[in-house]
């Protein structure tokens, strides 16, 4: 008869093999132990990082507030005084009446909606046949389309000029909101990529119902592309809405003016109110503002989602 063998114990009564099987165990929980805190201590690090960051982001709007709220001859103390003495708050009605606020408030409304429509019916529509349609020189037209984006604005600024003295649109709206409707290089690409991570069954069961492509563009698929949609919308606004350059060349009458022609008229011959500026930059930086946190959400979908795909 065999005997079988008995794995000798432990002081403790444990054997041998217990033991060993145990110890890898104990090693694994260790070295994830420190993982887990190397993780939590770069988490943290990551998060301080990014608070210093905010908070550089954050220092020139203080600063601009804390400019807008001192009395005139405080601007230019040193050592900076981040908390006026006094405070005041008058500097803010005399901005809004220095110039005519609210007649250049509407007409940089009615140039960026009006632009801002324009930009997201006709990039989206072109960025639909760059991704969906199928025809001779389809790349080669949308990497000369994209090549737009490397050239800068201030090289058309006079052939626009010219053109648009042509067709006697000088000192009016047109110059600065036509242009939008024929699509933005930046804007087709970023609409493409998105178009480009939907799947195409959708498309396919329209066809089949029998809708043509400008219907399954407009019903089927541009539903679809809302965070992508407001991110442009929130891109155009911006920049529409701080356009200095565009105004400043094709708008002459004051009462055509926008709002950053608007913090032109403080800079005077001799002095410079920088109060009455600072207090002006905020009433015209809010609706930026509140347009970005009201489309925040849709904004960073837009953004993260966007080039997902690899075609």
């Amino acid at each position: 008869m065999s005997q079988e063998r008995v794995a000798p114990l432990t002081p403790h009564g444990e054997s041998q093999a217990a033991t060993t099987r145990r110890a890898p165990v104990g090693m694994a929980s260790h070295v994830l132990g420190r993982q887990s805190t190397r993780r939590r201590l770069v988490r943290i690090l990551t998060h301080l990082a990014l608070l210093v960051l905010a908070a550089t982001a954050l220092v020139p709007l203080a600063f601009m507030l804390s400019t807008a709220l001192k009395p005139y001859g405080q601007e230019f103390e040193f050592p900076l005084r981040w908390i006026p003495q006094p405070i005041v708050w008058n500097n803010f009605v005399e901005a809004w009446n220095t110039v005519p606020t609210f007649t250049f408030l509407k007409n940089t409304a009615i140039i960026t909606f009006g632009s801002l429509v324009g930009e997201l019916l006709s990039s989206s529509l072109v960025a639909y046949g760059f991704a969906r349609l199928r025809f001779p020189g389809r790349n080669a037209l949308f990497m000369l389309c994209v090549s737009q984006m490397m050239l800068p604005y201030v090289v058309l600024i006079i052939p626009l000029f010219i053109m648009f003295r042509t067709v006697h649109w000088i000192d009016t709206f047109w110059p600065l909101i036509v242009p939008g409707w024929f699509g933005v290089p930046f804007y087709i690409f970023m609409l493409r990529q998105y178009y480009l991570s939907l799947p195409v069954e959708l498309e396919d069961a329209a066809k089949i119902d029998g809708a043509g492509v400008l219907r399954t563009w407009w019903s089927i698929v541009l539903p679809l592309i809302k965070p992508a949609l407001a991110a442009v919308g929130v891109f155009s606004f911006v920049a529409h809405w701080n356009d200095f350059l565009g105004p400043l060349i094709f708008l002459h009458s004051t009462e055509n003016f926008t709002v950053a022609i608007g913090v032109y008229q403080f800079f005077g011959e001799y002095q410079v109110h920088m109060d009455l500026v600072m207090a002006y930059s905020i009433i015209v930086t809010l609706p930026v503002i509140l347009v970005f946190f009201a489309f925040q959400r849709y904004f960073v979908q837009g953004i993260a989602l966007t080039g997902l795909t690899g075609r």
